[in-house]
């Protein structure tokens, strides 16, 4: 009998054990910094352009940034303009932050993930691969419309 009670309240700890690993499993959530998104986002330098893709077969320029997010523990709007509207402005960018362009016309419709020293990432243009810009360049000086950050600091 109480070897039979022994083994009812092992088993009862064993299975509670278990149910708390698998709850601390499902819970556990890694957060990347600044210098840790842009590295995130230069290992997919070389990844093909589709036009309204999202993963690492081809992004678009705001589905390359929502993924590089997400895979930092962060979320991020699908869309260039969503992405825009939802970070709020920063007047010089940070590591990490988005830099919003203009591309056809006044609207907002392209992004890139800045890296620091005036470079940014992008998913350019159908036939193109993700690559670094310069923001001195004069194309993309006369459509920089902005920054925008995730982050408080």
């Amino acid at each position: 009998m109480v070897m039979k009670g022994i083994s009812f309240i092992v088993l009862i700890i064993l299975s509670f054990t278990e149910l708390l690993s698998i709850d601390f499993k499902e819970k556990k959530i890694t957060l990347y910094d600044r210098d840790a998104i842009v590295q995130l986002a230069e290992s997919y330098l070389g990844a093909p352009y589709k036009a309204g893709g999202s993963d690492p077969s081809g992004f678009d320029c705001s589905g390359f940034v929502m993924y590089v997010y997400k895979k930092a523990g962060y979320r991020l709007p699908r869309t260039t303009k969503d992405q825009y509207d939802s970070l709020k402005p920063v007047k010089k960018p940070k590591k990490g932050d988005l830099v919003f362009f203009s591309i056809d016309g006044n609207h907002i419709d392209h992004v890139g993930l800045y890296i620091g020293n005036f470079k940014f990432i992008h998913a350019p243009s159908s036939g193109k691969t993700i690559e670094i810009a310069n923001l001195r360049n004069d194309y993309w000086k006369k459509r920089y419309k902005g920054s925008r950050s995730y982050f408080n600091d």
